[in-house]
């Protein structure tokens, strides 16, 4: 990788270094790192025309798989390491809701797929599977009607689509650097001076 500018803001700064020291590694079962698939989920927001604080939702969705030091296979070991939760706790100090709430709900988002568009399970790799169990499985019917009406239900589903679609092998998208400014753009516009 590259040299990281020193231009950026803070916390793209903590991004960025993220990704150098953990993005290389496996992305689950996947056939793609961590940062590959992290890229390819910012790619497909930003093709689909989505506003720069889901972009850069659909970047960092991961981001606690690159905080804990659970080994890549611990689903294969039945363990959920909850990366959604870390996740969403690492984010909460540093960005906004439009931020935060997709990242912290993209497994529900899977949960409430696979209950209310049964053939979205037919749509998952094995590996999403293997997750999914030992995430709690489709929701209730009653989880189904809670999560609809939460105020980042659609940015949650958006990004669950990404996510699961971004595991191409070596599909060519845009830079880290790249999403480094819509990184640093969310920032400036919540935090204006």
């Amino acid at each position: 990788m590259t040299a990281v500018p020193v231009d950026h803001q803070p916390t793209t700064m903590d991004v960025l270094r993220l990704f150098q020291e953990r993005g290389q590694s496996q992305y689950g079962g996947e056939s793609v790192t961590q940062q590959e698939h992290a890229l390819q989920a910012a790619y497909f927001a930003e093709q689909a025309g989505a506003k720069p604080a889901l972009i850069v939702a659909a970047l960092l969705h991961d981001v606690g798989h690159l905080l804990h030091s659970l080994p890549d296979d611990a689903p294969e070991q039945g363990i959920d390491d909850a990366h959604e939760k870390i996740g969403g706790n690492w984010l909460k100090h540093r960005f906004e809701p439009a931020v935060i709430e997709p990242v912290r709900l993209h497994v529900a988002a899977k949960r409430y797929l696979c209950a209310a568009t049964p053939e979205y399970l037919a749509e998952l790799s094995p590996p999403s599977i293997l997750s999914l169990q030992l995430q709690g499985g489709p929701m209730s019917p009653e989880e189904v009607e809670s999560f609809r009406s939460h105020p980042f239900f659609e940015s949650a589903i958006a990004l669950r689509r990404w996510d699961e679609a971004a595991k191409v092998p070596e599909l060519k998208t845009p830079e880290l650097e790249h999403y480094a400014r819509y990184v640093d753009h969310v920032l400036v516009a919540a935090n204006p001076q």
